[in-house]
């Protein structure tokens, strides 16, 4: 066994609870959220619905859906979906209910764009994430809700998404494309045990949402389709993403926080957010923070990730116009193979929604601590470089390792940044301090 795998394997026993002021849910987030036994079982079958992978459910859906709603059974009610394929349009969840997919059921979003409403724009982005004007609402959509449970026996809840994505590289859409799930403005979410699959662009979306718990999900989407992030907590608060597996077109996880003077102006950050043991493939990111962050991110750690056949392991993405922050950011033993750059610190990546952006609203990165992070078949190390007029400061890397592919010559490329560095191989700049450095990410290191 080569020295790497060793350290790898010891690595894997690496949980610690607190980096600097960041502190985990302990080891795992169940029962974070309370998962409520409900009183009440209903099947979608009682309303109508066929699971041939024809008919449509649309309708079934949104009556069951009303009645649970409505009739208020005390605890709450499950909707069981039993075996079969279940075609259906974009329908919305209500509160103190359990979506249940039973093995073997499949929740099938339709190929029929006229079947997806119109929304407006999230006022944090000001439009359409693609286009001006409005967006296609999600197969399933809940605003303002609380105590939702999606779960089952590993069930899947499939897009579709092929359609949507060729229309988008057709550039026929008017609107931009519908997410998988998407919560707003809700809180007391579990998601899991659950398939994800070919989502039109995002898969899970919780937007103004706080206490959610997203564990054991697995989401696939071909590598080459556009966009199709795994998860993208969006200003929200109180976040648990763990033990799950993520294979798709865009970043696995992305934290987000509106966009630029729409994100400002609304001014919802994200905070509090855990992401740990997740496993994943993507041709962009690993882990993202950005680039739409004007609301502002702190408060967050990362820890036990695997990273495998990626573009960029790590990535913290912001861009001048983007105002806000980032800040109390904590990376843990995270575990790279064959990956083009295993870590990314960036001032100039993103667009805007428009060209009101304020060019003087520069985003501050600071406080992020990047500690055991090993890649084997890295192409290149990383970069870090931040932005002219407002400097990355106290970034700190702490036993981050990377080996190229064969006797490959790997560098790092730095600017405008300060921080400190101890056990970086190879070691990354003149920029980033050796530790000790004096009163420098002291705590972090």
């Amino acid at each position: 066994m080569a020295p790497w795998e060793i350290l790898l394997l010891l690595l894997l026993g690496i949980h610690q609870l607190q980096c600097g002021t960041v502190t985990a849910w302990e080891t795992t987030c169940s029962g974070a959220v309370p998962a409520r036994q409900r009183a009440e079982t209903i099947s979608i079958t009682e309303f109508g619905a066929v699971g041939d992978g024809r008919t449509l459910n649309t309708w079934p859906f949104r009556k069951a859906i009303y009645r649970i709603e409505h009739l208020r059974r005390r605890g709450g009610t499950t909707l069981y979906v039993p075996p079969g394929v279940w075609l259906t349009g974009s329908f919305n969840l209500t509160s103190h209910m359990t979506l249940f997919l039973a093995r073997g059921s499949v929740i099938k979003a339709t190929r029929d764009a006229w079947n997806w409403p119109l929304m407006d724009p999230l006022p944090s982005y000001g439009r359409g994430r693609e286009f001006p004007g409005g967006r296609y609402k999600s197969l399933i959509h809940g605003n303002g809700i609380r105590d939702v449970i999606i779960t089952g026996e590993n069930g899947t809840i499939d897009g579709q998404g092929d359609v949507w994505w060729n229309m988008w590289r057709q550039r026929s859409l008017r609107f931009t494309r519908p997410h998988l799930l998407e919560f707003m403005h809700s809180r007391n979410i579990i998601i899991s045990n659950v398939v994800f699959r070919n989502s039109p662009f995002w898969n899970i979306h919780p937007v103004y949402c706080s206490n959610v718990v997203i564990k054991s999900v697995t989401i696939l989407a071909p590598h080459d389709s556009p966009n199709t992030d795994g998860i993208d907590p969006d200003s929200s608060s109180n976040v648990c993403i763990e033990d799950s597996y993520i294979s798709t077109g865009d970043d696995l996880v992305a934290i987000k926080s509106g966009w630029d003077e729409y994100g400002i102006a609304y001014g919802r950050p994200s905070s509090g957010i855990t992401i740990r043991r997740v496993t994943g493939s993507s041709p962009f990111a690993g882990i993202a923070i950005g680039s739409e962050n004007s609301g502002g991110v702190s408060n967050v750690l990362v820890e036990d990730i695997n990273i495998f056949n990626t573009g960029i392991g790590i990535h913290i993405k912001t861009n001048t116009g983007r105002g806000g922050y980032i800040r109390n950011i904590t990376f843990l033993d995270v575990r790279m193979n064959t990956v083009r750059k295993g870590l990314r610190i960036a001032g100039d990546v993103g667009d805007h929604p428009d060209n009101k952006f304020n060019p003087n609203a520069v985003p501050v990165v600071n406080g992020v601590t990047i500690r055991n992070v090993w890649g084997v078949n890295v192409q290149q190390p990383g970069s870090i470089e931040g932005i002219k007029n407002s400097p990355f400061s106290q970034i700190c890397l702490s036993n981050v390792k990377f080996w190229g592919v064969g006797k490959q010559y790997m560098s790092w490329k730095c600017m405008h940044v300060s921080g400190a560095t101890s056990g970086v191989e190879p070691w990354p700049c003149a920029e980033l301090a050796r530790f000790p450095a004096s009163g420098l990410c002291s705590n972090a290191l």
